[in-house]
């Protein structure tokens, strides 16, 4: 299968890149800048993506390209597209000037492009819209570089050198605030790389199936630790699929759920599916002791991934002891996930650690991660052609860590209740508006911030409930909702009036980035 390759350097759009090539039909992966070049060679691909990035080329310790990349690709006739960063690359490593400049480019900019137009540029107007998010400028080319666009403040926004192969583009073709940016992707990929469009996810399902019973074997059983979200959901249903009731799913009630969460997931799976070894575990008390007067997020993190993988231990070990031939632990990792975990990138800032866990060296079983080659929403459209619940397959995200980042400061049960109520009240008026599907996430978050309010003749001293709704097409970028105001009325109305020790209810109307779309 042809593939597009993407190298990171640390770029917040790194993902999208990714994504929007898969979404052209053509397989795509990511891999660090400094990839060895003899594995870049071993994945033979058709084309290469240098990623955005945070640094600037000239600053002393900024990530760079081995000297050997650009003999490969151009002895190769491998060609090469840099985006922001990997724009600036490609010139100051062949020896053109890169220079800060005192007009910045932020936000939607206007593009003219030349019209010594390139097939990179090919089905564009003369005048079109992009975002830009950079600093500096190239102030000098190398030899055979030509521009093809420009914005007022940065003669050269564009440039080619057909006979190198090489194409740059100061802008980002890769959100959607570049209108047509997938047809100047698409320019590349498929007009300039030639790759061929074979990815298809209903190919994968058939393969995927087929790989597992391989692996596994005709006796092997599988542990997995089912979370009711869509990956973990979707990977239980695929194995399923493959070796029936050699599958055996553990699900753990930390008693940081939604609300009514381990019922609905209990039902769900054990009555719906017919899943007949499902493990549950109430550990509920085991995890508030030790959670009792944390505050510090990352704390609560470690504390959670610490007892988990207790409780989820103590049950395989029990689960091996009658069952022998337990031999693998199957985990709902996706793409975004195995590529974050790794490091890809040492120039990407560190924001919040990883949720996903790592076998104790004393676990001997062997990993298997079905879905470790998909994003999101590739995962969502396979769970739907397996017959999972649409209820499942649409669920928003939910952190790994649960409930526990969306209270601010200490937990305790109270505090875990009244969220709970706010956020099913949430959740229940956004499904009755019929928008729950057009939006990326919504929820409350409780702040352990007392306000004065009045109910009746009284006075009141409580709570404050924050909402959040954001709009997103994959979480790497975010907007707030701008929902009607008559529902977000209704909404607060409710949770002020049937919410006991919340009094007073306030709207999140941040974007990602600057903010995260969690809270911690």
């Amino acid at each position: 299968m042809d593939k597009i390759i993407i190298l990171d350097f640390g770029g917040q759009y790194t993902h999208l890149i990714a994504r929007r090539v898969r979404d052209l039909g053509v397989y795509s992966e990511i891999f660090p800048f400094d990839i060895e070049i003899e594995k870049l060679k071993k994945k033979n691909p058709k084309g290469i993506i240098l990623s955005g990035g945070p640094n600037s080329v000239y600053d002393v310790n900024s990530p760079k390209l081995s000297d050997s990349f650009f003999q490969y690709t151009i002895t190769e006739k491998i060609p090469v597209l840099g985006i922001c960063y990997g724009f600036h690359l490609i010139i100051y490593q062949l020896g053109g000037n890169i220079e800060a400049h005192h007009h910045k480019e932020y936000g939607i900019t206007e593009l003219d492009i030349s019209t010594n137009l390139s097939n990179l540029l090919k089905g564009l107007n003369k005048s079109e819209t992009v975002w830009m998010s950079h600093g500096d400028q190239v102030i000098e080319m190398p030899n055979d570089f030509q521009i093809i666009a420009s914005t007022k403040t940065s003669p050269n926004a564009a440039y080619k050198n057909d006979n190198k192969l090489l194409y740059g583009v100061q802008f980002h073709p890769e959100v959607k605030h570049t209108p047509k940016g997938d047809l100047i992707l698409n320019n590349f990929i498929s007009d300039i790389a030639g790759a061929k469009k074979e990815w298809k996810l209903e190919n994968w399902i058939g393969q995927a199936i087929e790989d597992i019973r391989t692996i596994i074997g005709q006796k092997n059983k599988v542990i997995l630790g089912l979370s009711g979200g869509v990956d973990s959901s979707v990977t239980a249903i695929l194995l399923h699929k493959a070796i029936g009731e050699r599958l055996h799913c553990i699900f753990v009630n930390n008693g940081l759920l939604r609300k009514n969460e381990e019922i609905e997931v209990k039902k769900t799976f054990k009555e719906k599916l017919g899943f007949k070894n499902f493990h549950y575990i109430d550990a509920e008390r085991i995890f508030l002791e030790k959670l009792e007067n944390i505050k510090d997020p990352e704390e609560k993190r470690k504390i959670i991934g610490h007892e988990f993988i207790n409780v989820f231990e103590k049950k395989t070990f029990e689960l091996e002891e009658k069952y022998p031939d337990i031999e693998y632990l199957a985990q709902g990792t996706i793409y975004p996930d195995r590529v974050e975990t790794a490091t890809t990138s040492k120039s990407a800032a560190k924001i919040k650690s990883h949720h996903n866990l790592t076998l104790p060296e004393d676990m001997k079983l062997i990993i298997i991660e079905p879905l470790k080659d998909l994003y999101k929403d590739e995962v969502r459209r396979i769970g739907l052609q397996l017959g999972l619940p649409k209820e499942i397959i649409n669920r928003h995200p939910f952190p790994g860590p649960g409930l526990a980042v969306r209270i601010i400061g200490a937990i305790n049960k109270e505090r875990l209740n009244i969220l709970r109520d706010a956020d099913s009240i949430l959740i229940e008026e956004i499904k009755k508006a019929g928008i729950y599907d057009d939006l990326w996430q919504a929820f409350c978050v409780f702040l352990p911030l007392k306000t004065v309010g009045i109910m009746g003749d009284f006075r009141t001293y409580e709570f404050l409930c924050a909402i959040r709704i954001v709009e997103s097409m994959d979480a790497m970028t975010a907007n707030f909702a701008k929902l009607n105001w008559d529902l977000l009325e209704k909404i607060s109305s409710r949770i002020i009036n049937e919410v006991k020790g919340i009094n007073r209810v306030v709207y999140d109307i941040s974007n990602k980035p600057p903010s995260t779309i969690e809270f911690e």
